[in-house]
């Protein structure tokens, strides 16, 4: 895990107060601008529900290391989410919610464990656990998370729920999926839970199941069947373009190697902008926007001639995948954190969430670290193009939230606020530089807190902010409905049924 930026360190010390000599650690209360906790940067916040929490935690964390908190740590804080949310049906709504709308995988095979163990007896686990599968190895690594944390027997719900779910894959599916070298293969997998039988489970227990064909194994096979580099090279550029025109090539596949499409099969470039820009594609890959992002990056730096044409089809792509984007009415300010802790991949959503906001509403823009700035876009440049802009011009300094209402200079109807939700500059919260801001512009805007980490604090308290989180296609619906109703981002998930 990276060191803290200096300018991000240094606040860790015990703080002492200057208001009472005789109390050097235990500070007294003040105002509603001090909050009710520290964040993990050091600085004053406000404590979530554990529903929020857990759900922005789950919308946010693939379970990697984080600026703020490690892997093992984000896990832990999961775990401990779980057994604290007296509402198990809640937990297993939010944990569908991740995997099937929010295209999040690890955190949801993690929630189905601990619900394992937690609950017993409840009419609705089984058909929980069929649910969160969305692929194959969604079960697997669902039943390898339970076995690994608690051993065995294995509870009944569990091996009824994921044995259901692999009775629904075909043979292409379960071929890709079997996991023949993991500590649990799908062989096991059918051994342990018994699914209802079907031909495809026939055949991977008797060994009949033919390989699935994917961009892996048909590479593979070229490489083992060529004895020169031109025989190589011919051989990719017909796997490339088979697999494509075949629609063999899952789409997050494409997303990722579109640099070496590009430079080994030019003859397939128009059946893969196709697929690129096929909404319905987009729609069912759950690629999360900012994947777009990263491809942009490796065409851009290939130096291929005909990656041009791929670049302009990308910037549609994103715009398909991004179409749900609000259409405000009034005066939007977007405020997006710039500083060290949200450089990586909370700059790239954050920076591609701003672009699309702005582009498409009466918005200004501003960029906000140690101190805040108005930036200005060309709202006729391309999404993508944007993004990568306001990523560049991000200082990569501290958090200072009160910069945001030191430095506006208009009332606005709403402000949204992209972050990691560390501030730690100037200690306390915003709110009294709010307060302050909206006395002097005579304005009572609508504040959406954009969670980009899932740390479980915010910056406001809960009741006066609009809480959203993650970075699918799926939030720009939430943050749609959270105009009108402020429980929004929760009521999506309380009204999945189970």
């Amino acid at each position: 895990m990276r060191p803290l930026l200096e300018a991000e360190a240094g606040h860790r010390a015990p703080r002492f107060s200057q208001k009472d000599n005789t109390m050097k650690f235990n500070i007294l209360k003040t105002s509603r601008a001090r909050g009710n906790t520290l964040n993990k940067a050091g600085g004053e916040a406000y404590v979530e529900t554990a529903k929020l929490e857990l759900a922005s935690l789950l919308m946010t964390s693939m379970l990697g290391d984080q600026y703020y908190r490690t892997a093992d740590a984000a896990t832990k804080r999961i775990k401990e989410l779980v057994a604290q949310t007296g509402d198990k049906k809640f937990v297993a709504k939010a944990a569908l919610y991740a995997r099937k709308e929010a295209g999040m995988r690890s955190v949801s095979h993690l929630v189905a464990s601990e619900l394992a163990h937690m609950v017993k007896g409840e009419p609705w686990t089984a058909k929980f656990y069929d649910r969160v599968v969305h692929r194959p190895d969604d079960a697997l690594e669902t039943l390898a998370c339970y076995v690994g944390t608690y051993g065995r027997p294995i509870p009944n719900a569990l091996k009824k729920g994921l044995g259901k779910a692999l009775a629904r894959f075909d043979e292409y599916q379960i071929a890709k999926y079997r996991k023949t070298n993991a500590e649990i293969s799908l062989v096991d997998l059918v051994n342990l839970v018994h699914p209802p039988h079907t031909e495809a489970l026939r055949k991977l227990v008797n060994g009949t199941l033919a390989p699935a064909e994917t961009w892996e194994t048909k590479l593979t096979q070229a490489g083992a069947n060529a004895e020169t580099d031109a025989e190589l090279a011919d051989l990719k550029k017909d796997a490339w373009t088979e697999l494509i025109r075949s629609r063999k090539l899952g789409y997050f596949a494409l997303l990722r190697n579109l640099r070496n499409i590009v430079a080994t099969a030019p003859d397939a470039i128009e059946d893969a902008i196709a697929m690129l820009t096929d909404a319905r594609l987009i729609k069912k890959s759950l690629v999360m926007p900012f994947r777009f992002t990263t491809a942009l990056e490796a065409l851009q730096s290939s130096g291929l001639p005909a990656a041009s044409r791929v670049l302009a089809a990308l910037s549609d792509a994103v715009d398909a995948s991004l179409a749900n984007v609000p259409r405000y009415e009034g005066k939007t300010l977007v405020a997006l954190d710039g500083s060290g802790s949200m450089m990586g991949k909370p700059s790239k959503i954050g920076a591609l969430f701003t672009a699309t906001l702005a582009k498409a509403n009466d918005a200004d823009v501003m960029l906000f670290s140690d101190d805040a700035k108005y930036v200005s876009i060309n709202k006729r440049d391309t999404t993508l193009t944007v993004a990568n802009w306001l990523e560049r011009q991000c200082a990569s300094a501290g958090t200072n939230f009160h910069a945001i209402f030191n430095r506006a200079v208009s009332s606005y109807d709403r402000i949204i606020i992209l972050s990691d939700m560390q501030g730690w500059i100037g200690h306390d919260t915003p709110v009294a530089s709010f307060d302050a801001w909206k006395a002097k512009y005579g304005a009572s805007p609508k504040v959406f807190s954009f969670d980009l980490q899932g740390y479980g604090t915010l910056q406001f308290p809960q009741r006066d902010v609009y809480c959203l989180a993650g970075f699918s296609d799926k939030t720009f619906d939430t943050l749609q409905r959270l105009e009108s109703d402020q429980a929004a981002f929760l009521k999506q998930i309380e009204v999945i049924e189970l």
